[in-house]
This record gives structure tokens, C-alpha cells and sequence, in this order.
């Protein structure tokens, strides 16, 4: 019986489905109505976006986006640090819990915060994001423009 739901689009079929981006794609932080851009990069384990002025008070964090997005003040509540190894260095970084809409998709997902202010783009969707909900074809860029329905209801 389960084979049969699966096979006949059930729900839970449709839940799974991937959604093809390339590797630059708009992303809206659904909570603030905030469209920045977004690189793709199937490298980075984890998720991160730029954090400005970030400073932490009581297992909060406060940031300011960069002045190109808006540059608003948000506050969230740390839901736990997280190690990060690049190139350059290894360093802790809060992790925070963000809605954003990516192509169709509403997510819910954790990202760290870090000063991304000496990179081209203010949020980097790692493979935590991508593994079960996107396939990325690196030919394309701004192949699926944010289209959750929350954002038109606004």
C-alpha cells in the first residue's frame, strides 16, 4: 500500500520533490520581507549570513544586515555555537533559526552568523539546506526566483 501512495503522488511523494537552482539565486528572509542574493555552494557544510555589528546578550544575537539590504536591526535567540573550519581559520559562530523562501520552497532552516562584509554575497546556502530539498545545476543563476506563497500575501 505504501508503494501505491508514493507512486500515485501522494503528499508525502510531492514533500520530497527537489527543486532545481543554479548558483546564485534570490532568497527572501520571509519573517522581514528581506530579498538578498544567495550563493550556492554545494562546499560549505553549513549555511551562513552576514552579520553586522553582531553582538551577544544573554544568548541573543544582534546584527545589522549590510546597508545594500536594508541594513535592519534583527535580534534572535542563539539556538547553539557551531565550529567552522575555512582556509583561513577555525572560529565559533552563533547559529540562529531563519524562514526563508528559495524558489518555491518555505524553509526553516539554521544558519551561523558571521561578518561576510569582504564577500560578494550576504548569505551562503550550504549543503544542511540543500541535501533534501534543491538539485543545483552550476550552469544557471536566477533559475527559481523566490515564489512561496507568503510573500505575495503581503
Amino acid at each position: 500500500l505504501l508503494n501505491l501512495f508514493l507512486l500515485s503522488g501522494g503528499d508525502r511523494a510531492q514533500a520530497g520533490e527537489r527543486t532545481k537552482i543554479g548558483l546564485v539565486e534570490d532568497v527572501i528572509l520571509l519573517t522581514w520581507g528581506i530579498r538578498l542574493p544567495a550563493r550556492i555552494d554545494t562546499g560549505a557544510a553549513h549555511s551562513s549570513l552576514d552579520a553586522r555589528e553582531l553582538t551577544i546578550k544573554d544568548n541573543v544575537a544582534e546584527f545589522k544586515l549590510p546597508a545594500k539590504y536594508g541594513g535592519q536591526q534583527l535580534r534572535l535567540p542563539i539556538i547553539k555555537w557551531q565550529t567552522i573550519r575555512s582556509a583561513e581559520s577555525k572560529e565559533r559562530r552563533p547559529v540562529v533559526e531563519i524562514e526563508l523562501c528559495v524558489g518555491p520552497k518555505h524553509l526553516r532552516s539554521r544558519v551561523n552568523l558571521n561578518d561576510r562584509s569582504k564577500v560578494k554575497y550576504p548569505l551562503i546556502i550550504g549543503r544542511d539546506i540543500l541535501r533534501e530539498n534543491f538539485v543545483v545545476d552550476c550552469m544557471e543563476s536566477k533559475c527559481a526566483p523566490p515564489s512561496c506563497p507568503e510573500v505575495f500575501s503581503k
